[in-house]
């Protein structure tokens, strides 16, 4: 993300914490890298990945290539959360980079499974419940809630069920040949993500009632 909210309504990672992400964010401060640059190079990396996994029904190596991407464009994500803030580095625009790419990054990889399941619409389906569970969080945050980045298919969950689909979708091109992990990935986020938009909800809904 850009430059992140308030710590209230800041996405929980407890890999923010971790040597290997402080590391990270040391070296990036060391050059005149921006956060906001972080975000649009997230973009970039999910474009190529989505690239990747359309094309990999022909070449499933790229299978693979679509399995990192997701995890790089995850890494960017939070790394440019902790260049603003751990850094000191937030941009007028940061509110906008916080959430824009984000939604570009999920429509990308949801859309290009959707395709390279031979599902587009499935695929479509999937990025527009993505893009209303964030819109549900953020309404609850505009409510003056707490924002729910819950699940059981928030983001981060989404993007680990997508990257095992691409891992095990390669397998199964390789040793059979067959197409099936990639449908029945995407219905499994699909399915989760419109679980998650209902338990979100409802949880306004409660905070309503007892605010009243």
């Amino acid at each position: 993300m850009g430059n992140e909210p308030p710590l209230a309504n800041r996405r929980p990672l407890k890999s923010r914490g971790t040597g290997w992400a402080r590391a990270a964010t040391s070296l990036l401060l060391r050059t005149r890298v921006t956060p906001d640059q972080v975000s649009m190079l997230g973009i970039l990396i999910s474009a190529g990945g989505a690239w990747a996994l359309v094309a990999a029904v022909a070449a499933p190596g790229l299978y693979l290539v679509g399995a990192l991407s997701i995890q790089l464009r995850l890494l960017s994500n939070m790394l440019d959360g902790l260049v603003a803030v751990e850094g000191g580095r937030k941009s007028a625009y940061g509110p906008l980079f916080n959430e824009v790419p984000d939604r570009i990054e999920d429509s990308l990889f949801l859309i290009a499974f959707g395709y390279a399941a031979g599902l587009a619409w499935l695929g479509l389906t999937a990025a527009l419940l993505a893009a209303i569970t964030a819109y549900v969080r953020a309404l609850g945050g505009t409510l003056g809630f707490p924002q729910d980045f819950g699940g059981p298919m928030a983001k981060p969950q989404r993007m680990a069920a997508l990257t095992l689909g691409a891992l095990a979708a390669f397998a199964e091109a390789v040793w059979t040949g067959t197409f099936y992990v990639l449908p029945v990935t995407l219905a499994i986020v699909t399915a989760g993500t419109l679980v998650t938009i209902v338990r979100r909800i409802l949880g306004i809904g409660r905070l309503l009632k007892a605010a009243s």
